[in-house]
């Protein structure tokens, strides 16, 4: 409780040395505010001059074309061209256009009206989606209202024409990018067709190389195995020879099998083209030319076969054994030559055969290194063609989406208040900047008033003096001539009285004056 009221006692004493100061509060008021309300009275009137406009983002076409054609975000562009409307290059674009750069005669003047097109232009949203609101003030009229025009002019048309460039952009970008995937795919096409041409016997999507090897095996394995048949044939003809009566006897018993017994230079020919026919008919139809021309040939060798073994019996079936048996013998002899001379021949395409596994053998290590070139090649002319496949894609959804923005725009900008000259000023509020400049005055003058108290403190009391100088104080001692002083402190108080009134009665005057020009300014445009 004491320190409450030692606190009280310290706030009386300090507003008790700023009454004692209260010169300097009447000083104060009288060099601010007097200048104060000759300041506010002199600023210019502005004008406002705003116009809002609702953004429609809302199309038919978004929801037919949606998978057909590629589609932008309107409300993405709507925001973006807020957020850019008040740059540096729109903002020339407006001084341009509103012939305000005409009063910029310096440079810096330019740059301060560029300042102050952007601290004056407002664009803000009305409270609900897509409803913006722009406004511009301006000490001229006409001109707040031909910033707003132009601002507006700008808004819409940035709009719709940063949607047709991205359009035109984008579509310029898929072209260039369209062309250059040609000049690759051609180029990846013409790699595989020289590898392909260099290695086309090593490639594995068209199975030469396994299948070469794999023939030429079997052609070795079959050469083989003919000549070993026709060893054994020599040798069963040999034997004959060394026992012609017993053959004699057996041909003379049955000789309805001597065409089993009998071979003639036909059939190994016969035979091979069997085999050969074998294989053809494996891969090819009965109405393929080859196969065609491998029956007709086996119908003549057949035919030719029959017409030796049928010459061969009727000599045979003569009377004269000895001249059987002499003919016989010769024609054994004869076939013992020609299955030599057959052996000769097989000798040398199984040496061929060799010769060309032996080759595929060398090869056999580059096959892996090949299909990893052949399939790298591949992978790359895939992608490649992929590519150009989906560039062709979107070129048409672009093309797609380009006629739908020529048919119907995607945004739709409708005015709902549009700019016009304002007849009444909506600013400055001199009401509120009078109150301010009354404010500042007497708040400077209280602040000049306590400092200098506290500069050059007034004791009131016998404490404070007992407080400064550790004394005690025994007594006071009234002044004398109480009277005097009691009439200097009325005429102090009315000074300060009639001070102050003078300077809130100036401020009523102008606050008056304020309002009755505001209410005669509605009831005109009333």
């Amino acid at each position: 409780m004491q320190d409450l009221h030692k606190t009280i006692e310290l706030l009386l004493d300090y507003l008790r040395g700023v009454w004692v100061k209260k010169r300097y509060v009447m000083i104060c008021t009288w060099l601010i505010c007097p200048l104060g309300f000759a300041y506010v009275a002199s600023m210019p009137d502005t004008y406002q001059s705003q116009a809002r406009v609702y953004v429609d983002t809302r199309s038919v076409l978004q929801p037919l074309l949606h998978g057909l054609a590629i589609q932008t975000n309107p409300q993405q562009e709507i925001s973006m061209m807020v957020k850019t409307l008040l740059s540096r290059p729109n903002l020339e674009i407006i001084a341009r256009e509103s012939d305000l750069d005409v009063t910029a005669l310096t440079p810096e003047d330019y740059e301060n009206m560029i300042s102050q097109l952007t601290n004056n232009i407002r664009l803000r949203s009305a409270g609900r989606d897509n409803l913006y609101t722009i406004s511009y003030s301006n000490s001229d009229p006409q001109m707040a209202r031909t910033v707003v025009q132009e601002t507006l002019d700008l808004f819409v048309e940035g709009a719709l024409g940063s949607s047709r460039k991205d359009s035109d952009s984008a579509s310029r970008f898929i072209e260039e990018q369209i062309t250059d995937y040609e000049n690759r795919l051609s180029s990846a096409e013409q790699r595989v067709a020289d590898f392909q041409r260099k290695y086309a016997s090593l490639l594995p999507d068209k199975g030469s190389f396994h299948e070469n090897y794999t023939e030429l095996r079997s052609q070795l394995e079959q050469t083989e195995l003919t000549i070993k048949e026709t060893e054994q044939q020599i040798k069963a003809l040999s034997g004959e020879l060394r026992g012609q009566n017993s053959q004699i006897d057996s041909f003379a018993v049955k000789p309805s099998n001597s065409d089993a017994i009998l071979t003639t230079r036909y059939d190994a020919r016969i035979k091979s083209l069997e085999e050969r026919l074998d294989e053809l008919s494996l891969k090819y139809t009965d109405l393929h030319p080859d196969v065609i021309e491998a029956n007709n040939l086996l119908e003549s060798l057949q035919k030719s076969r029959q017409e030796e073994i049928d010459d061969y019996l009727s000599n045979v079936s003569s009377d004269d054994p000895s001249s059987s048996l002499g003919a016989l013998s010769t024609e054994i002899r004869i076939e013992i030559s020609r299955l030599q001379s057959l052996i000769a021949s097989l000798d040398v395409r199984k040496d061929n055969y060799k010769t060309k596994l032996e080759d595929l053998k060398q090869k056999i290590d580059l096959v892996p290194q090949v299909e990893a070139e052949f399939t790298a090649l591949n992978r790359d002319y895939g992608i490649t063609k992929r590519k150009y496949e989906e560039l062709l894609s979107r070129r048409e959804s672009a093309d797609l989406a380009q006629k739908a923005d020529v048919s119907s725009e995607d945004v739709q900008f409708r005015v709902i208040d549009p700019p016009l000259a304002p007849l009444a000023p909506t600013g400055p509020n001199r009401l509120i900047g009078y109150t301010a400049v009354v404010f500042i005055g007497f708040a400077a003058g209280l602040a000049v008033a306590f400092l200098i108290s506290q500069l050059n403190p007034i004791l009131i009391r016998g404490r404070q003096l007992t407080a400064l100088t550790s004394y005690p104080v025994l007594g006071v001692v009234s002044h004398l001539n109480v009277k005097e002083i009691r009439k200097v402190n009325r005429t102090r108080i009315l000074v300060f009285a009639f001070s102050s009134g003078l300077i809130l009665l100036m401020y009523g005057v102008l606050a008056a004056t304020e309002i009755l020009q505001i209410d005669l300014l509605s009831r005109i445009l009333a």
